[in-house]
């Protein structure tokens, strides 16, 4: 059994940063990539970054320069450094595990329950 736990969501004001964390948790041999993606009310999710284990990033164009993704191997934990932030930028965040390989030799996805990101003055 594979858990993401996100934390670091909240409300900031208009240029203000966040760090978000998600950490997976389980029998986890490795995760091919992991990222970040959002989904604004009345929207469709959007992938924001991601990060291969080898450290190749991709950003949405609407957040590069101001967001940096980072990964943590070891704890299987990966980061999302947002500043600079825009009230577009509102969103419920959510973590996802690409390629996760478990004690079953399975692969497979995984996502978090998402977090609450508000920017607003």
């Amino acid at each position: 059994q594979v858990q993401l736990v996100e934390s670091g969501g909240g409300l900031v004001q208009p240029g203000g940063s966040l760090r978000l964390s998600c950490a997976a948790s389980g029998s986890i041999f490795s995760i091919n990539a992991m990222g970040w993606y959002r989904q604004a009310p009345g929207k469709q999710r959007e992938l924001v970054a991601d990060i291969t284990s080898g450290g190749t990033r991709r950003y949405v164009d609407s957040v590069k320069g101001r967001f940096t993704i980072s990964r943590d191997n070891a704890k299987n934990t990966v980061y999302l450094q947002m500043n600079s932030l825009k009230p577009e930028d509102t969103a419920v965040y959510y973590c996802k595990a690409m390629g996760v390989l478990t004690s079953g030799f399975i692969s497979n996805d995984y996502w978090g329950q998402g977090t609450q990101v508000t920017v607003s003055s």
